[in-house]
């Protein structure tokens, strides 16, 4: 109890604080090719996501399309706006790094059920809202048992079992897997879709 409650957010502002130090030139030069690569459209992408408690925050990610439209001004489908740097940038997961600084602020932890769309909320079920009993994390258990490859209902039993089961031990088996997938590029989206499908309430 003493590692959900303190230890964890302890070593997680510790280790964010570290990695940033760390890899600062990284991202300085993935910064630089985004602001090439996506045409004017930004180097950072924010949206609003509930967090802990479902207290709505601001997840921080590098923006992997441009915002090019159709005639009619709408967004052209995500596909389309996907550029060659943004699919290996997403592939690598390198996407997720800038969320080191939501850890930062406390918005989010390494390890915990993601955060997803404020839409969602309304169509959990009582048992699905508990994923939101801890920070959400830049990894968790769902993502290392399938990520974008499994059903919405099973992302969401491995994220209240997470919650039920959270360790020190857990997560540090956590991140290990999370590596190993990264490397592998496995699970970043289903078959036929450049990111992931929505929730629905059923699938």
């Amino acid at each position: 109890m003493a590692y959900r409650y303190f230890f964890k957010r302890l070593i997680d502002l510790f280790a964010a604080i570290c990695a940033l130090l760390v890899i600062w030139p990284f991202l300085l030069i993935i910064i630089v090719v985004l602001s090439i690569a996506n045409k004017g459209a930004g180097v950072f992408f924010t949206q609003e996501r509930p967090g802990k408690g479902a207290k709505v925050f601001k997840v921080i990610k590098f923006k992997t399309m441009t915002d090019e439209r159709d005639r009619d001004g709408k967004l052209l489908p995500d596909h389309e706006r996907m550029t060659k740097v943004g699919r290996v940038i997403r592939s690598l997961s390198i996407d997720e790094l800038p969320q080191l600084i939501n850890v930062l602020k406390g918005d989010m932890a390494f390890v915990g059920p993601r955060p997803l769309l404020l839409k969602y909320l309304s169509l959990y079920t009582p048992e699905q809202f508990r994923r939101h009993e801890l920070r959400p994390g830049i990894t968790g258990w769902a993502q290392v048992n399938g990520r974008n490859n499994i059903s919405w209902t099973k992302k969401f039993e491995y994220d209240v079992w997470y919650v039920d089961h959270v360790s020190f031990v857990l997560d540090v088996k956590i991140l290990f897997l999370t590596l190993k997938k990264v490397l592998a590029r496995e699970g970043i989206s289903r078959d036929g879709v450049v990111t992931t499908i929505s929730f629905d309430g059923e699938n």
